[in-house]
């Protein structure tokens, strides 16, 4: 039998020819060996750290051009078809039949990707089989073709699906491990979501914060925060052009201010409340009542239409960026504005219809803040920026993704107001999301779980393990 010193000394040098001949793409790899000899009282050399710190600078920012790519192409056509169905309302009409052609071919053939951004979220998760490369041409012209004929949708769940997929198609010709996969997940849906807003730092903080009710996953901090910087300089550097808002004024938080913004919170947790309820309410109901996907897309449709011809106006459909931008200026906006979006908003997606939650959301966020910052006395700049971030914050559960993403949009002086807000709501909202897939290991009001439970589950959630 040989000395013990002996086999250490073999396995070391199994271990660095292995290390030698390891593919450059095998980051979870080194990483890991690099762990392993950090037990083992060795830590990564210099050369190591270097290596690792490259690839996932390469990969982050491959990711990113992906998701840039995708992003601009997206951009391009729902501005295109936005402009042309402005120019053409009739369109509006065909969202019935548009439905039926869309639903026809996602029942043929979505069925892999109908869940959607909760589909990203399970994967990443419970290391499921790889997205499938059509999520991305699939959700860009199904979500092309709800604005072109009217559905009241947004962006974001198009962008974050484009990423998430071409990321994962891109680590599994690449063959790399599960958590480097993981982590490339997350990139993917920070790239597609800071490229298609032009805020790439909410975009970074975005792909940590939605996976896990409050938790970030820092171990993707490196290649998020670099697929969603390249992702938006790429997307920029194809000439896309985002939208422009108001800076907010700056204003000294004072105590009564403080009670302002708590009520404030309150109103933005109420309507969130009711939009997700809703949303959830029309989808459970849909699918019970009207099997077929076509049809119950096109009953959405003629259900949008009939509301657009009782309103009597087009600012509720499609994106509805020229409300979100008058919520900002205009003392004289609707009361009943955000209701009326969110209304549109519910019926479109909860029938089906493809998009995402954000830019109605915001839409909603920031005409509600700019009613009651009318009844609060607080400048209108100030609280439609503020309502803008927070309910979405409130929605999705990302409550710092979207303090940084106003602060990006609108300047500094919003950072303070905003985060208050946004955290309130947060938390008043309770354990609610339109992303159902989010997992929860510590309940809002601080009881931790004895696992990691998704939100759809939670009424049948594993006994709590203490605080």
């Amino acid at each position: 039998m040989e000395p013990s010193g002996t086999s250490r000394d073999k396995e070391e040098a199994h271990h660095e020819h292995q290390q030698q001949a390891a593919p450059q793409g095998s980051v979870d790899r080194r990483a890991g060996r690099g762990r392993a000899a950090g037990r083992r009282g060795r830590p990564m050399t210099r050369r190591e750290q270097l290596t690792v710190l490259g690839q996932w600078l390469g990969l982050g920012a491959a990711v990113g051009v992906l998701c840039g790519c995708g992003s601009a192409l997206f951009l391009y056509l729902l501005e295109r078809a936005t402009g042309f169905r402005e120019q053409h309302e009739p369109l509006i009409y065909l969202l019935p039949l548009a439905g039926l052609v869309i639903g026809g071919l996602y029942e043929r053939f979505g069925q892999p990707i109908k869940a959607g951004s909760n589909l990203i979220i399970d994967t990443i998760h419970d290391d499921g089989p790889e997205l499938p490369l059509r999520m991305a041409p699939m959700v860009l012209v199904g979500t092309v073709l709800t604005h072109l004929f009217g559905g009241s949708a947004g962006r974001e769940g198009t962008a974050v699906q484009i990423g998430a997929s071409l990321a994962d198609a891109l680590s599994h010709r690449l063959g790399l491990p599960r958590q480097v996969r993981r982590q490339l997940l997350a990139a993917g849906v920070a790239g597609g979501f800071g490229s298609v807003f032009g805020t790439p730092i909410a975009g970074a903080v975005f792909g940590l914060e939605f996976i896990v009710l409050g938790q970030l996953e820092y171990e993707a901090l490196l290649p998020a925060l670099c697929a969603s910087l390249v992702g938006d300089l790429t997307t920029r550097a194809w000439g896309i052009v985002h939208t422009h808002y108001p800076s907010a004024p700056a204003v000294a938080l004072t105590p009564l201010l403080l009670v302002k913004w708590v009520g404030f919170a309150v109103a933005v947790a109420a309507v969130t409340t009711s939009f997700i309820e809703l949303l959830h309410f029309l989808k459970k109901q849909g699918e019970k009542r009207v099997r077929r996907l076509p049809w119950r897309m096109a009953l959405g449709g003629v259900t949008v239409v009939l509301l657009w011809k009782l309103m009597g106006s087009s600012d509720y459909l499609g994106l509805g960026v020229p409300m979100i931008v008058r919520a900002f200026t205009d003392p004289q906006l609707p009361g009943y504005a955000f209701a009326a979006k969110l209304l549109f908003t519910a019926v479109t997606l909860g029938a089906g219809f493809l998009g995402g939650e954000v830019t109605p959301l915001f839409f909603v966020g920031a005409t509600l803040g700019s009613v009651l910052a009318r009844l609060g006395g607080l400048p209108i700049e100030l609280g439609a920026g503020v309502g803008l971030a927070a309910v979405f914050a409130s929605a999705a559960n990302t409550p710092l993704a979207l303090s940084i993403m106003a602060m990006e949009l609108l300047g500094a002086s919003i950072f303070p107001h905003v985060v208050i807000v946004c955290v309130l709501a947060y938390i008043l909202s309770g354990h609610r999301s339109i992303y159902p897939a989010q997992r929860l290991t510590r309940s809002k009001g601080g009881e931790r779980l004895a696992g990691p439970v998704p939100l759809r589950d939670l009424g049948h959630r594993a006994p709590p393990a203490g605080r």
